[in-house]
């Protein structure tokens, strides 16, 4: 989480042994897309997730110990401020409770984030992989302004449809929206 009293956090400390990481915002997105892949085992994400995460795939230790290092850093320099056992996604953020609805995609609205990102804060995405962390990332995207794309992306996302006699146009025309930036299930 960031913490304008504190620099940012490139380092983390398990069991008294300290780990440098690489937290630029672009990593941790290809963190998450190797985590969802489905062809990996479990053992492939946790060695491929610590070397991506430290450069490391600490070969002498054994495949619980990593798997301890490997949550323990996810959580730490991640997950941001998420209580134990607290249900989280795969960027770490707490989950939706069962009557909200996750309305983004970082994977899905690339574009749309990227756009807003050069709209916003002159931020050129692309130029900054490598560079950027996670936190600023984090910060930066919460803090878009309401006329970004990526933040009108989700109004649509959000919109209710109008009820009542006369509104068949607006609600048709809302439905058309939506159905344009609906998200296809590819987080």
């Amino acid at each position: 989480m960031l913490n304008l009293a504190y620099p940012l956090k490139n380092k983390v400390t398990i069991d008294n042994k300290e780990y440098d990481l690489d937290l630029s915002f672009d990593n941790v997105l290809k963190l998450f897309d190797m985590l969802e892949d489905e062809l990996l085992s479990d053992v492939m994400k946790i060695e491929v997730g610590l070397e991506m995460l430290i450069n490391d795939t600490l070969d002498d230790y054994h495949i619980r110990e990593k798997e301890k290092v490997f949550y323990e850093i996810f959580k730490a320099a991640i997950g941001g401020g998420v209580e134990d056992n607290q249900p989280v996604d795969i960027a770490g953020n707490p989950m939706p409770s069962n009557n909200e609805e996750v309305n983004y995609s970082l994977k899905e609205d690339a574009e749309y984030i990227y756009a807003s990102f050069m709209s916003d804060y002159g931020i050129d995405l692309i130029e900054q992989q490598g560079k950027l962390h996670w936190y600023k990332f984090k910060a930066l995207l919460g803090g878009l302004t309401d006329g970004s794309k990526f933040v009108k992306v989700l109004e649509i996302r959000e919109m209710e449809l109008p009820k009542g006699k006369g509104s068949g146009k607006q609600r048709e025309h809302i439905k058309k929206l939506k159905k344009q930036y609906e998200l296809k299930g590819n987080n």
